[in-house]
C-alpha cells in the first residue's frame, strides 16, 4: 500500500515552551489572557505545552501556586519559577524580580532537560517584556537546538520615556543615556530570534523596523471570547411622534459604563473621576463601574463616595463569572489609557468589543483606526475630563446611535479579536516556524 502523501499527514506533536511571568494562570479565578489562550489551543492540537511563569502575580501582587490537575483540566503544564515580590510596577524590586525569573528559569529548564524530566523543546516562545525571560530563552534555544520565537507584548524601553524628568526635549536628550542599553538588549533579542510574533502592528513596526524582511513574523491581537457574552440588541425601537415624544416607551435607564483593568499611573483615571463629577453637575443619568485593582483604587473609592447623578461604583478585582456578568449588563466600555504609556490595543478594548459595548477611547493610532473602521465607538482626548464627559453624555442622549455602535463593536471582535479564530491562526503559524 502506498504511503500517504506528505501534505495529508498530520503535523507531528511538538514540545512547546511558553515563557511569560505576567499573565494570570489557571486557578486564579481571573480571565484567560494571551498565554492561557494560546496554551489551550496548542494543547488541544496534541502538542506538549509547558508554560513557565513566576511565583509572584503581577496583577494581584500576591504569591501564587499552581493548582493540582492543571494538565488534566487544561491539557498543558504550568511550571512556577521562584522570584522576589514587588509592590510597584515601576521599582527596583520589580527589576530584581525579572532577573530572578530569567536566571532561575534558565537553570531549572536546563536541569529538567539534562535529567530527562522534560523533553527537549522544539519551540520556545518568550514574551518581551521582560528582557530576562527571552534572553534566557534565546540561550536555551541555542544550546538545545530549538526554534526561538520572540513575542512582542509591549515596546520596552520606550514605555519608560515618560518616567524621565523634564519636558519632552529634555527626555529626548536623556533617553539614549538612560535607556540606550535596553535598546541594545532588544536589538540583540531580535537578532537572536528565529521568528517574531506581536500583539499589535504598532509594536511590530516599532521593534522590527531594522529587522530583515526574511524574518518570519505574525500579528495576533490579545483578543477575547465573544462566545462568553450575549449579543447586544440590534436597534432601539423608537418611532417618534410629531411632538417628539415616543409612545409605548419609558424613560431609558442609566447609561451603564465600565472601566476594566489595572488602576495604575499609565491609566487616565484622574480624568475618569473628574468626568464623573462633571456628568453629575450636568444631571446625567450615568453609572460608571470600575473593575480592577491597583494603587489608584483608594482614590477612586473616595471619589465614588461623593455621590451625584453620575454614580461611580468600584468593584475591585472580579472573578471571571462576575466580570463577564458586569460587562454583559453595560452599554459602554471606557478605554482610559494615557497615550504616553505606549499601549496600542489593550486587553480591555478586546473584552469590550466581545461584550458588544460601544467603546469610548483615548488612544490615537491603531486602536482608534480599528474602532473607526467598524464604527464601534467614539474618541475622547486623554487628560480632558470635559471631552470624556461629553462623549459619555452624547451616548446617553442618543440611544439609537449607541445601539449602532454596539453592533459595530461586535463586527470589530468578529474581524480582529475573536480568539477562536485568531489563536488558531497563531498556532498554525507556530507549527510552520520549526522548519
Amino acid at each position: 500500500m502506498p504511503s500517504p502523501a506528505p501534505e495529508l499527514l498530520a503535523p507531528r506533536p511538538l514540545a512547546i515552551w511558553l515563557v511569560n511571568p505576567f499573565d494570570d494562570i489557571p486557578g486564579e479565578r481571573l480571565p484567560p489572557l494571551r498565554y492561557w489562550s494560546l496554551a489551550r489551543v496548542l494543547a488541544a492540537r496534541g502538542h506538549d505545552v509547558t508554560w513557565w511563569t513566576a511565583t509572584w502575580s503581577h496583577r494581584r501582587k500576591a504569591i501564587r501556586t499552581a493548582p493540582l490537575g492543571i494538565r488534566d483540566d487544561e491539557g498543558f503544564a504550568v511550571r512556577l519559577v521562584a522570584v522576589r515580590p514587588y509592590e510597584k510596577n515601576v521599582s527596583l524590586a520589580r527589576l530584581g524580580s525579572h532577573r530572578d525569573f530569567g536566571r532561575t528559569f534558565e537553570r531549572l529548564a536546563s536541569e529538567a532537560v539534562s535529567s530527562g524530566q522534560l523533553a527537549r523543546p522544539d519551540i520556545i516562545l518568550a514574551s518581551l517584556p521582560p528582557f530576562e525571560g527571552p534572553e534566557a530563552a534565546a540561550r536555551l534555544a541555542h544550546r538545545l537546538d530549538a526554534t526561538c520565537v520572540l513575542d512582542l507584548m509591549d515596546v520596552w524601553p520606550e514605555t519608560f520615556d515618560r518616567l524621565l524628568p523634564g519636558p519632552g526635549f529634555v527626555r529626548r536628550l536623556l533617553s539614549p543615556l538612560f535607556l540606550g542599553s535596553m535598546h541594545r538588549r532588544r536589538e540583540q533579542l531580535v537578532a537572536a530570534a528565529d521568528a517574531v510574533s506581536a500583539a499589535t502592528q504598532t509594536y511590530a513596526d516599532a521593534v522590527l523596523a531594522a529587522a530583515p524582511a526574511t524574518l518570519p513574523r505574525h500579528l495576533c491581537y490579545v483578543g477575547a471570547y465573544p462566545q462568553e457574552f450575549p449579543p447586544p440588541r440590534r436597534a432601539v425601537n423608537e418611532v417618534p411622534m410629531p411632538d417628539g415624544s415616543t409612545p409605548g416607551t419609558s424613560e431609558p435607564g442609566p447609561l451603564e459604563c465600565v472601566y476594566a483593568g489595572t488602576l495604575e499611573a499609565g491609566q487616565d483615571l484622574d480624568t475618569l473621576a473628574a468626568a464623573a463629577r462633571q456628568l453629575s453637575a450636568m444631571g446625567a443619568n450615568v453609572t460608571i463601574h470600575v473593575a480592577g485593582t491597583g494603587s489608584h483604587e483608594p482614590a477612586l473609592r473616595r471619589a465614588a463616595a461623593t455621590g451625584g447623578s453620575c454614580r461611580l461604583e468600584v468593584h475591585g478585582l472580579l472573578p471571571r463569572q462576575a466580570y463577564v456578568g458586569l460587562l454583559s449588563r453595560c452599554d459602554v466600555g471606557l478605554v482610559c489609557v494615557k497615550p504616553e504609556s505606549f499601549v496600542a490595543v489593550p486587553y480591555k478594548a478586546c473584552d469590550y468589543a466581545a461584550a458588544g459595548l460601544a467603546i469610548v477611547n483615548s488612544l490615537p493610532g491603531e486602536l482608534q483606526q480599528l474602532i473607526d473602521r467598524h464604527a464601534a465607538g467614539v474618541p475622547y482626548t486623554a487628560g480632558d475630563a470635559a471631552s470624556l464627559a461629553r462623549a459619555i453624555a452624547d451616548l446617553a442622549a442618543n440611544r439609537p446611535r449607541l445601539a449602532d455602535l454596539r453592533q459595530g463593536a461586535r463586527r470589530l471582535v468578529a474581524a480582529e479579536f475573536d480568539r477562536e479564530r485568531t489563536y488558531a491562526a497563531f498556532a498554525d503559524w507556530l507549527e510552520t516556524v520549526t522548519g
